[in-house]
């Protein structure tokens, strides 16, 4: 039996947003490897198994497309983290992200850094539309954060002072700087000593004392 016409489009629509993802994929490991300004069309084309006509068929420009990327690392990153924090409301929880942040940078051993960070490092100060949309996805990172924070200050872990914004954004700060030392260092104590310290910050506001991990290089606490 002969394709209806809108069984037609629907293949053809979904054959277009395969290519368009295909096109995305490529430039995003391009974009990781060689950065973005480094990162060529032809680059992108070929990597894709694409055209110069099937790529403007989707993008208008590079810029575009390097939004795309920033799209697809966002929700890639916000996935992830969602997952670590939609229960997190205690030291645990935030100690069990600290753990699973330092195994990914010490599998790297420090190489690649932040999916978002690296591009706001590279693209913000020349890039208008890529900072914004780069601000956005860090902003709703720090949400994350603030979320669990929260959470600990309603349930009693955290002093009635704590500001969780502002503790979130200091975690956030610190793990961004981790990532850039632990990067250049190729060593992930940049990032472990980043994180102890962004903790310790809120340990501060803790209403019981809580302990002190001692952590090995691999990020996992050791026995006192």
């Amino acid at each position: 039996m002969p394709e209806t016409v809108d069984e037609l489009a629907r293949r053809l629509t979904a054959r277009g947003a395969a290519t368009r993802d295909r096109i995305v994929a490529a430039a995003d490991e391009l974009i990781a490897l060689k950065g973005a300004a480094a990162t060529t069309l032809d680059d992108v084309t070929a990597a894709s198994g694409t055209s110069k006509s099937q790529f403007y068929r989707h993008f208008s420009d590079k810029s575009a497309l390097v939004q795309a990327v920033i799209a697809l690392r966002g929700s890639r990153v916000l996935e992830r983290e969602e997952q670590y924090f939609r229960r997190v409301d205690s030291f645990s929880g935030l100690e069990r992200w600290c753990r699973a942040i330092l195994q990914r940078v010490t599998a790297r051993r420090g190489a690649l850094g932040c999916e978002l960070g690296a591009l706001s490092t590279e693209l913000s100060d020349h890039d208008e539309a890529a900072r914004i949309d780069l601000d956005a996805h860090l902003t709703s990172w720090i949400s994350l954060l603030t979320d669990a924070l929260e959470r600990m200050k309603t349930n009693g872990t955290l002093t009635l002072d704590a500001d969780p914004r502002k503790l979130a954004t200091g975690i956030m700060a610190a793990l961004q700087g981790g990532y850039v030392l632990a990067q250049a260092a190729r060593d992930p104590a940049p990032m472990e000593v980043a994180l102890t310290l962004a903790m310790d910050s809120v340990r501060a506001h803790a209403t019981t004392p809580t302990e002190q991990p001692v952590r090995t290089s691999g990020g996992r606490p050791e026995p006192r």
